[in-house]
C-alpha cells in the first residue's frame, strides 16, 4: 500500500514538473505575447523575446514572476489601456450625442417651417380675400410673424409677448376705429383712451385673449423643449470627456494587459471584476445620473403638452383664421363698439363736411376662410408633423435613462469580459472574490481595485450638473406655460415673463384655457415699442382691413 502511494504521489510530482517546465518554456519565449501585441498596434520591438524573471526586473502593476512584460513596456500597455477603455464609453456617448443632436435639428427646423408656412398661409389667403386693402397694410402682419419669430429664437429677452400681442391689437383696432368713424377727426390723446378702454370693449371679441394663451404655452413650450435638446449633446460630450484618474488607468492596465504579461493572452476578465475597476473609473459620471433622470423626466413631461394643449402646430396652423375672426367680430360690432367710446372717451369732433362726405361704393363682404380640423395636421413642415416628432423623440428620451449609471455594465458585457470562473481576476485565473461595489463616488471608498478619492469631485461633471438641475427648472416651468428668462431665477419667474401660464387651466373644445385668466388687453401706449414688434408700423397708414363692410356699415348715416 506504501508503494502504491510513493508511486501516485511521484507520479502528481512529475506531472507538476512537467506542466510547469511547459509553462515556463512557454512563456520564456514570448512568441504568442509579442504576436497578441503586434495585432493591437503595439511595436514588436517592446516586447521581450523571452520572459523576465521579476525578481531581476520587478513590475510596478502586474504581477511579479516570469513576465513577457518590462517596466517599459507596462508604462506603453497603460497609455493603450487608457485609449481602450475610452472606446466603449466614447463609442456610447457620441451615439447618444448625435442621436439628439439630430432630434434638435429636426424640431428646429419643423418650429421655423411652421412660422414661415404660416405667415404664407394668411397672406395668401388675405391677399385673395381683401386685395390692396390688405397689401397697403401688410407690414402690420409681417411684423407680427418678425416679432413671433424672434421671440422663439431668443425668448423674452427679445420680446415680451404680452407687450406684442396688445401692440398688434391696439394697432389693428386703431386703424379700424378710424376708417369706421372716417368722419371724425381723433386726437391721439383720444386714440389712448380707446386703447385704454380696450378690456371692456372687446372689440375683437374673445380672440385675443384665447390667442395670447395660445401663443403663450405654445411658444414657451415649444422653444423650452428645443433649449432642452441643444442642450444634451454638449452635456453628454463634456462628460464624456473627463480625463481618467491615474489609479483608473493603472487598474485598467492591471485588467486588460497583464494576463497578456503572463502568457495568457485569451483570458479575459472575470465580470465583477470588470464591474468594480469600471465603477470607480467612472464613479463622477455616475453621480451625473439622477440630475440627468430629473432632466429627461421633465422633457418627457413637456414632450406630451407638445402633443396635447401647448401644440404649436395646432396654434399656428390655423392662425390667419383667428386673426380673420377676430377681424369679423370688430366689423360686426362696430357701431355697438363706437358708442361705448363715445360714451367713455367723448364725442369726437365731426370733420369738415367737404372732407368727411364721399361717395362710398356699397360692398359687402363674403370671404370666408376655410375651417380648421385639428385631426388633419399638415405634414409640409420640414416634410413631418409634430406628433410624429415628438412619438420619436420620447422614446430617445426613455432610452437615455440611466446612460451614466449602466455605464460600466454596458462596458463589462459581451466578449470584453468571461463568465464563471475561467476569467482574469487580477492576480491569476480564478474566481473574483470581492464584492462589487455600488454607483456614483461615495459608493468607492471600499473598491478594492481602484483607489478613488471620495473627497474630490469632478469639477466638469458637478457644473454640468448644475445645468441640467437649472435647465430642469425651466421645462417644469414651461410645463405649466410660463416663460421664464433664462438669466433669471426660477423664483423669480412671476410678473409680466410668466405670461397665463399661472392660471388654473381647464379644458375646452380646442383649447387650453385658465378659468381666472389674467387679460392684459388694456394698456396705456408707451414711446418705446417691442423690438420688431407691431408698434414699429407707421399709424398713418390707411390700415384696415375688412373696411369696405365697415364704410357699407355706416353710409346710411352720412346720408
Amino acid at each position: 500500500m506504501k508503494t502504491k502511494m510513493k508511486t501516485l504521489l511521484l507520479l502528481c510530482v512529475s506531472t507538476l514538473v512537467v506542466l510547469s517546465a511547459a509553462a515556463e518554456q512557454k512563456l520564456k519565449n514570448c512568441n504568442e505575447v509579442r504576436a497578441a501585441f503586434t495585432s493591437k498596434g503595439l511595436n514588436v520591438n517592446d516586447v521581450p523575446n523571452k520572459g523576465i524573471n521579476g525578481e531581476f526586473s520587478p513590475l510596478k502593476v502586474c504581477p511579479q514572476g516570469f513576465s513577457c512584460c518590462t517596466v517599459e513596456l507596462e508604462e506603453k500597455l497603460s497609455q493603450q489601456s487608457q485609449t481602450e477603455i475610452k472606446a466603449p464609453v466614447s463609442r456610447l456617448s457620441t451615439n447618444l450625442q448625435s442621436s439628439f443632436k439630430q432630434r434638435h435639428d429636426n424640431f428646429d427646423k419643423f418650429f421655423r417651417e411652421l412660422l414661415k408656412n404660416a405667415e404664407d398661409s394668411l397672406n395668401n389667403m388675405f391677399v385673395r380675400t381683401y386685395g390692396m386693402m390688405y397689401v397697403q397694410n401688410a407690414a402690420l402682419f409681417r411684423d407680427f410673424f418678425k416679432s413671433l419669430t424672434q421671440y422663439y429664437v431668443s425668448g423674452s429677452a427679445a420680446v415680451n409677448l404680452d407687450s406684442m400681442l396688445s401692440d398688434f391689437w391696439d394697432d389693428l383696432l386703431e386703424r379700424m376705429f378710424r376708417l369706421v368713424n372716417v368722419q371724425y377727426d381723433f386726437s391721439d390723446a383720444y386714440m389712448e383712451c380707446v386703447s385704454q378702454h380696450t378690456e371692456q370693449l372687446q372689440p375683437f371679441g374673445d380672440v385675443p385673449r384665447k390667442l395670447r394663451i395660445q401663443l403663450t404655452r405654445a411658444f414657451v413650450a415649444a422653444r423650452t423643449f428645443v433649449r432642452g435638446l441643444s442642450l444634451m449633446p454638449d452635456v453628454i460630450n463634456k462628460v464624456s470627456t473627463v480625463s481618467a484618474s491615474p489609479s483608473c488607468v493603472r487598474a485598467t492596465m492591471k485588467m486588460l494587459y497583464c494576463p497578456y504579461c503572463s502568457g495568457q493572452v485569451a483570458l479575459k476578465p472575470c465580470q465583477n471584476y470588470c464591474l468594480n475597476v469600471m465603477r470607480g473609473c467612472l464613479a463622477n459620471q455616475a453621480d451625473l445620473d439622477a440630475e440627468w433622470n430629473n432632466f429627461l423626466g421633465a422633457m418627457l413631461s413637456l414632450a406630451e403638452r407638445l402633443e396635447g394643449p401647448f401644440n404649436f402646430e395646432s396654434v399656428m396652423d390655423p392662425i390667419d383664421v383667428k386673426i380673420s375672426e377676430a377681424i369679423m367680430n370688430m366689423q360686426e360690432n362696430s357701431m355697438q363698439v363706437s358708442q361705448k367710446v363715445f360714451q367713455g372717451c367723448g364725442t369726437p369732433k365731426l370733420k369738415p363736411i367737404s372732407r368727411s362726405a364721399r361717395s362710398v361704393k356699397e360692398t359687402v363682404f363674403t370671404g370666408r376662410f376655410r375651417p380648421y380640423s385639428p385631426e388633419a395636421r399638415p405634414t409640409t413642415a420640414a416634410g413631418t408633423s409634430l406628433d410624429r416628432l415628438t412619438g420619436e423623440v420620447k422614446k430617445k428620451l426613455k432610452h437615455a435613462k440611466k446612460f451614466w449609471s449602466t455605464l460600466p455594465e454596458t462596458v463589462c458585457a459581451g466578449e470584453r469580459i468571461a463568465p464563471g470562473d475561467e476569467c482574469w481576476n487580477g492576480t491569476a485565473k480564478s474566481r473574483y472574490e470581492s464584492l462589487v461595489m455600488g454607483n456614483g463616488l461615495a459608493n468607492q471608498v471600499s473598491n478594492p481595485d481602484v483607489e478613488v478619492d471620495i473627497t474630490k469631485p469632478d469639477t466638469v461633471i458637478r457644473s454640468q450638473i448644475a445645468i441640467l438641475k437649472e435647465m430642469t427648472s425651466w421645462l417644469k416651468a414651461a410645463h405649466s406655460g410660463n416663460d421664464i428668462s433664462f438669466d433669471i431665477d426660477v423664483e423669480g419667474s412671476g410678473g409680466e415673463e410668466s405670461g397665463s401660464g399661472s392660471d388654473t387651466t381647464s379644458q375646452t373644445d380646442d383649447m387650453y384655457f385658465p378659468t381666472t385668466p389674467n387679460t392684459r388687453l388694456s394698456k396705456v401706449r408707451t414711446e418705446q415699442k417691442s423690438p420688431g414688434g407691431a408698434g414699429a408700423v407707421l399709424k398713418g397708414s390707411m390700415a384696415l382691413v375688412l373696411c369696405g363692410l365697415g364704410l357699407a356699415l355706416l353710409a346710411p348715416h352720412w346720408r
